[in-house]
């Protein structure tokens, strides 16, 4: 291969990839940057409010502020609870319900599939209207037929369970699709070699397919425990339907009332990098465990 030649296939590989890292920097880098920057000062206004915002150097005081926040700490066990029930259950879920659409038992397969991935597709304010009104005791219906019309209700009397409802309602089409379509990848040659050497049908699901699927499993793993670090629609929400949340119950929400409630930038920007690297930190643990789970 000549030297033009390699330089013309640079030249478009460069052509192709600019576009995505125009972006990028735009969008991840140049944001992260300033977060890292405005984290190491914090605005104060001088005098007795007349003399203007001053901005001062702390270095590393905000992270310290935030770290040692009793609201930013609880927010963490919040979203550590959360993570713990919702990301096996709706992994879980998801694979019982792949599984029995890919085994045909089914009737309407693809009906079956549309079902299942419609509540993905509401659109988010549709949903929240709907679940706010599902949650308001004197309102809903469902709390008047359980019993608690009286003013409980399970947004207050149990959060995390009402959270991890919807959360699972929402996105439990979505990995179906995910684990669907790699079952639907899965070589026809192994499965009808297991089924000839006398497998049964649960012994194919569970000993074939399941580790055949380990790499989607993984991915969707890693993007739900990602998103549940990140909580903040759900329980929003539940906001005005709850008075067990508050506007710190989980660090996102600490992020938006220490940044507009209070006008901390500072504080939000250091809480902001703080969340981030929990979320690589638990993406780095969950890759982990998957790769280890295939050796």
């Amino acid at each position: 291969m000549t030297m033009p030649l390699v330089r013309r296939q640079r030249r478009a590989a460069g052509l192709f990839i600019a576009p995505f890292l125009t972006l990028f920097c735009a969008v991840t880098l140049a944001p992260l940057a300033y977060s890292l920057w405005l984290s190491l000062f914090s605005e104060q206004t001088s005098g007795l409010g007349f003399g203007g915002v001053e901005r001062t150097f702390v270095g590393l005081g905000n992270y310290v502020s935030a770290l040692t926040d009793q609201a930013f700490q609880r927010g963490f066990g919040v979203i550590g609870t959360y993570i713990v029930f919702y990301v096996p259950l709706l992994i879980g879920l998801a694979i019982v319900l792949a599984l029995i659409l890919d085994s045909g038992l089914v009737w309407g397969r693809q009906f079956a599939q549309l079902a299942l991935f419609l509540p993905h597709a509401v659109p988010a304010l549709i949903a929240a209207l709907i679940w706010l009104y599902l949650y308001t005791p004197g309102l809903s219906p469902v709390i008047a037929w359980l019993g608690g019309g009286g003013g409980g209700g399970p947004a207050t009397t149990n959060p995390i369970a009402a959270v991890v409802n919807i959360a699972i309602w929402q996105w439990l089409g979505y990995n179906i699709v995910i684990f669907y379509a790699a079952l639907q990848a899965v070589p026809k040659e192994v499965l009808e070699a297991a089924v000839i050497d006398g497998a049964k049908r649960w012994q194919v699901a569970l000993q074939i397919k399941l580790p055949l699927i380990r790499p989607a499993v993984v991915m969707a793993a890693l993007f739900t425990s990602i998103g549940g670090v990140q909580l903040f629609t759900e329980p929003k929400i539940l906001d005005q339907a709850s008075a067990a949340i508050t506007s710190s119950w989980t660090p996102n929400m600490f992020l938006q009332s220490v940044a507009f409630d209070r006008n901390d930038y500072g504080l939000a920007a250091a809480a902001s990098i703080i969340i981030a690297l929990v979320a690589g930190g638990l993406s780095f643990a969950v890759m982990r465990l998957g790769n280890r789970s295939e050796s």
